[in-house]
């Protein structure tokens, strides 16, 4: 039988959501839909010919009874409110990030699903389902470069708007190496620093463009992460880890090799939501198979609260110039590591 699922938020991500629950992935059916814009939420169960309702009051679409489990893919200030209401509920909850807007509330969070007694929440940080991720972290676990040493990450994005800010780069840019590379070494943070190149032209005036990201790790691990949201080239994640004997690097996307005009070429993706497309398909069928089978197995709230943790003492660095301290409270028994 199908997990009725009720979904808040029918942005870009929203949608996309219910584009792969209705047309790619197995065992859930979407009856139930929210958003702040009712006219944006109609059109979307048009556009995608669902049999589903709409709610105008998000907290009625977590209390409907039909509603088994709920997505929450609205405006990262509401997600601590309603991923709440859905543990009081009882019901699972699959949210984007960032699981609050601060690590104080990713800690109520954590608090009250501890009190539910059952992992009830699941952190879309996607990149845990990443096939090149898993790969990189399955060599690191095998031991066939030694101890991790140091990481050279990057991201970068082509281009970002005028709205888009100097801390955005941490809260809604880095936010997702904060989580990836504390799951890749099993281990967590203690400082941070950030620093700044030279400015690039293509940055708009409020915004400092790029950023280096310096963090140390509890077992002395160095990781410096490129932080450039106006390449301009391509939507281009790098990782390389630097071991005691050995490096190993992330994988490229697959792309054809082209050999051409006096050129040998590949090509760059440009969209986020197509480098991560199958990680993406992957986390949500994980999703709904925990909450039909034997619990959910993806990210935590206590992964939620650590990466705001980090990226709280990050945004305080951007500013501070400063190597922050990371301090994180002591990590319940109930979020045993993974």
């Amino acid at each position: 039988m199908n997990l009725q699922i009720g979904v808040i938020g029918t942005g870009a991500i929203g949608q996309d959501h219910i584009r792969r629950l209705t047309q790619t992935l197995s065992g859930a059916k979407v009856i139930a839909v929210n958003d702040i814009n009712p006219q944006r939420a109609r059109d979307t169960i048009a556009t995608y010919q669902l049999d589903a309702t709409t709610h105008e009051d998000p907290h009625a679409l977590i209390t409907d009874p039909r509603v088994q489990a709920v997505l929450v893919t609205s405006w990262g200030p509401t997600h601590e409110e309603f991923v709440l209401a859905a543990i009081a509920q009882g019901k699972p909850v699959f949210c984007e990030k960032p699981l609050a807007e601060t690590a104080a509330g990713c800690m109520r969070i954590v608090n009250a699903e501890q009190a539910a007694g059952r992992r009830l929440v699941q952190v879309g940080f996607m990149r845990q389902y990443d096939k090149g991720y898993n790969a990189l972290r399955n060599a690191l676990r095998g031991g066939e470069i030694g101890d991790p040493l140091m990481l050279h990450c990057a991201h970068r994005n082509p281009s970002v708007g005028e709205t888009y800010t100097t801390p955005m780069a941490i809260v809604d840019t880095l936010i997702h190496e904060l989580d990836v590379l504390r799951w890749l070494l099993d281990d967590d943070y203690v400082s941070a620093q950030v620093v700044y190149p030279r400015k690039s032209r293509h940055a708009h005036s409020g915004l400092a463009d790029p950023q280096i990201v310096l963090l140390e790790t509890t077992r002395g691990a160095r990781i410096d992460v490129e932080v450039f949201v106006n390449c301009q080239y391509g939507y281009d994640i790098q990782c390389t880890i630097v071991g005691e004997s050995g490096t190993a690097s992330l994988p490229e996307p697959a792309s054809v090799l082209l050999r051409s005009n006096a050129r040998s070429s590949t090509r760059i993706l440009t969209d986020w939501k197509e480098r991560f497309i199958d990680a993406y398909d992957i986390e949500l069928q994980d999703f709904i198979n925990g909450v039909q089978g034997h619990g959910l197995n993806g990210p935590t709230a206590w992964d939620g609260y650590a990466a705001a943790v980090a990226a709280d003492a990050c945004v305080l660095a951007q500013t501070s110039g400063k190597v922050e301290p990371i301090a994180m409270a002591r990590r319940p028994a109930f979020y045993a590591a993974r």
